[in-house]
């Protein structure tokens, strides 16, 4: 009873946002063919690989451990950014909702978009931070999202406080990025499964239970 009173709530607090508000990024390329993909890269996209090839090593898949490294050994070199660094379970979630071929890993194009995102809302966290305190406060919060290109409610704004803020609501850099990372993920999940583009998903038990368990 309890969890069925739960997940109602959850879907009411939803039920009144307008889907075509949000503007999740595109998802990342299929994968293709490493001769055809090095052939056909930029110089930019060049140099971006020969990092891709140091972080992943000799399977060219980068690991939620390697991930986790990666971003905290970055993030510790901006003070104006605070965190308490990205723990291996929240870089298991941003592998999740990223593993578009369920490899458990992010092969290059899976990380060269996630890496992406990463920068462009640090850009935004930056900006939203007002008083530079390095964390956003909850007064903060709905512009930077809606920046980010989520417009969410007030209900569902305390959803992610609770889940992704301290006590004092303020949200530190690393649970931001898992968030927008998360919510990115699964409003371009949505779009895909909304064939109609009415708004509205039907889903049985085993593709709820696909897409809820593994992200």
């Amino acid at each position: 009873m309890f969890l069925t009173n739960l997940i109602k709530g959850i879907v009411d607090v939803a039920g009144n946002l307008n889907p075509g508000q949000f503007l999740p990024t595109d998802p990342p390329p299929p994968r293709r063919p490493y001769s055809y993909a090095v052939a056909n890269e930029n110089d930019e996209e060049r140099q971006f690989r020969k990092v891709f090839q140091q972080i992943a090593g000799d399977d060219m898949e980068v690991s939620p451990n390697e991930l986790m490294n990666i971003l905290n050994r970055i993030i510790s070199k901006h003070a104006d950014l605070k965190t308490d660094g990205f723990t291996i379970e929240s870089c298991r979630s941003m592998v999740a909702v990223m593993d578009g071929d369920s490899t458990g890993k992010l092969g290059f194009d899976e990380f060269k978009h996630l890496w992406n995102n990463i920068k462009k809302w640090q850009g935004v966290y930056k900006q939203f931070d007002a008083d530079h305190s390095g964390v956003i406060g909850a007064e903060e919060l709905p512009s930077a999202f809606r920046a980010a290109g989520f417009p969410l409610n007030d209900q569902l704004f305390q959803l992610i406080i609770r889940r992704y803020s301290d006590e004092n609501g303020n949200m530190d850099f690393d649970n931001y990025i898992g968030c927008l990372v998360r919510l990115d993920a699964m409003c371009r999940a949505f779009k895909t499964l909304d064939t109609d583009n009415n708004g509205t998903i039907k889903l049985n038990i085993k593709e709820w239970l696909q897409l809820t368990m593994y992200s």
